[in-house]
């Protein structure tokens, strides 16, 4: 399974930022995908659970969205989307998609967003 992240970047409070993941049809096809991050001073695997891309397109989000995030599927591109609008400081992290429940092995890279106050 491989998974790539992109789309993150430096932002204002109040902007938006989208990511994206990107995968195999494979995989697209036959696993739920999910964003997960990872603040500032956490580290190894203390990655908190953003929002899964759920295949009956009903995502789930974790409390801190707020009805400010919104997971998408495309599966013409095999991509899951994280649309962030109202970005507060405390997004502050690295953005990760990964299977869920996670997989420790199939960590990327991960998206750097940065908000600004």
């Amino acid at each position: 399974v491989q998974l790539a992240e992109s789309g993150g970047g430096l932002v204002q409070a109040g902007g938006s930022l989208r990511l994206s993941c990107t995968t195999s049809q494979n995989t697209f096809s036959s696993f739920i995908l999910a964003w997960y991050r990872q603040a500032p001073g956490y580290s190894g695997d203390e990655r908190e659970f953003v929002a899964t891309a759920a295949m009956d397109n009903y995502p789930t989000y974790a409390e801190f969205v707020k009805g400010r995030f919104t997971v998408t599927r495309d599966s013409a591109a095999n991509a899951v989307y994280l649309q962030m609008d109202e970005l507060e400081p405390e997004d502050t992290a690295v953005y990760y998609c990964n299977l869920f429940p996670a997989i420790s092995e199939y960590w990327g890279q991960g998206t750097q967003v940065i908000v600004s106050s």
